[in-house]
């Protein structure tokens, strides 16, 4: 496909980065020029230097026979513009970046005026992420499929679970259960397990179910799974705002610290039932007098990733239970597995995944179009989710005796109300969703699990 990308800061960067690894032809497109020659130097892209809203520029960058031309630059504003002069031109899809409150409000009003086929709100995603986080306190990371009645669970594998040090055929035997672990994470390696594998301590680990034998799996691995009832939101940013909102809605008691009076004024009118205090949340005193680290979670989302991450590491020393830090630097990650913080996120990671999930779909609009697509490991491992055609190739076919390719496993499938974890004899029906973990293999079509 051909892709024009407008803006190349974090957001732009990353979505470059994960579509250049999957055959696209890639234009990006800013005005900094240091931007465009550090995308050029680690990315195959084409780079060009310029005003994204500028019709001359999109011209240059081949807007006008786009497959699509995504527009991620900071201003909702020229997101907008960018998007519809493209479509003007002839592009064929077209997706902004809407991170402005009201605007995103008008999301349907703008893709009717416009003819904008998908909106991005990176604060809001990520609040939808953290809220899923919070509903499971063991967990680091809750993505959900098939509209939620199956989830991919991450935690890290600890003494007290029972499960290190046995292998996983041996393990389900002795602790009957309907979940499988799909995904493992040790040190540096990312590897998709199959029944000899022995999980070990630290180990960052995925399970997929359902929602009731993932909580009795929890429960049989003596892990709490009482809910959070209150949360303490450091930062008041639009990601605040958004989880705010939802945890309300959830019927979790919010906190929410910020130092600008401005920003808390606006938040106390928008939020009337969240406590909003003015004041330095990374300030020992105000954690102390405001009692923050006594709630059942702490999220950190200030400006600053290394704020974020003291405030993590502080809040797990005084014995928080759940905490959560925003995190948009790659170069953390290291330091964050070893500092034992158990759960970030990173907005702009998570937009590349939806927009990822966007073109996937695109590429195949006539095949099993990818209904969810999920970024584990440092980007390693894939999560696809995939809905089974009549005429595909893989059904009515047990898994067993097909040729599935190397690096590859079929993870779960859910038929109407009901989530299976397969074994060699499952077949796979007709309107089956179909979830895939794969390593390196940017699938697009369900037939591609399937040796040519």
């Amino acid at each position: 496909m051909k892709i024009v990308i407008i803006g190349a800061g974090k957001v732009g960067y990353a979505l470059a980065r994960q579509l250049s690894g999957e055959g696209h032809d890639l234009t990006l497109v800013d005005k900094k020029a240091s931007a465009l020659q550090n995308a050029e130097n680690m990315m195959d892209v084409m780079c060009v230097d310029g005003n994204g809203a500028s019709l001359r520029v999109l011209k240059e960058a081949g807007a006008d026979t786009a497959d699509l031309v995504i527009s991620v630059t900071s201003l909702d504003e020229v997101n907008v513009v960018c998007c519809l002069m493209a479509k003007k031109l002839g592009a064929r899809h077209t997706i902004a970046r809407i991170r402005d409150i009201d605007y995103f409000r008008d999301t349907q009003q703008l893709k009717d005026k416009i003819d904008l086929d998908m909106a991005v709100n990176p604060e809001q995603a990520a609040a939808q992420e953290i809220s899923r986080i919070l509903r499971v306190p063991s967990a680091f990371s809750v993505e959900p499929f098939a509209g939620g009645r199956v989830e991919m669970i991450g935690f890290t594998v600890a003494e007290s679970d029972g499960i290190a040090g046995m292998s996983l055929m041996d393990y389900n035997k002795k602790n009957p259960n309907g979940v499988l672990m799909c995904a493992v994470r040790r040190g540096d390696d990312a590897i998709i397990p199959n029944g000899d594998f022995i999980p070990q301590i630290g180990d960052r680990a995925y399970l997929v179910g359902s929602q009731k034998e993932l909580n009795r799996i929890f429960k049989l691995m003596n892990r709490p799974t009482s809910r959070v009832r209150t949360v303490s939101i450091i930062g008041g940013s639009r990601i605040a705002f958004y989880l705010a909102m939802a945890l309300e809605k959830a019927g979790m008691t919010v906190t929410i610290v910020e130092s600008n009076r401005a920003t808390c004024e606006m938040l106390a009118e928008v939020l009337p039932n969240a406590l909003i205090l003015e004041g330095d949340g990374t300030d020992n005193m105000v954690q102390e007098s405001e009692g923050l680290f006594e709630s059942d979670a702490v999220v950190a989302l200030t400006g600053r990733d290394e704020e974020n991450l003291l405030l993590a590491m502080c809040a797990q020393r005084a014995g928080v239970k759940k905490v959560i830090a925003k995190t948009t630097r790659d170069n953390y990650r290291n330091l964050v597995r070893e500092t034992g913080i158990d759960s970030t996120i990173s907005p702009k990671d998570i937009t590349a995944n939806k927009i990822s999930k966007y073109v996937r779909g695109l590429v195949n609009s006539e095949g099993s179009v990818v209904e969810s697509l999920y970024k584990l490991l440092g980007g390693k491992i894939e999560a696809v989710e995939f809905t089974a055609k009549a005429d595909s190739r893989i059904v009515n076919v047990p898994l067993k005796d097909l040729p599935l390719r190397k690096g590859l496993l079929v993870a779960s499938i859910v038929r109407g109300q009901t989530s299976i974890i397969p074994n060699g004899m499952t077949e796979i029906l007709p309107d089956d969703h179909v979830i895939v973990m794969a390593k390196s293999l940017f699938l697009h079509d369900i037939n591609e699990i399937l040796e040519n």
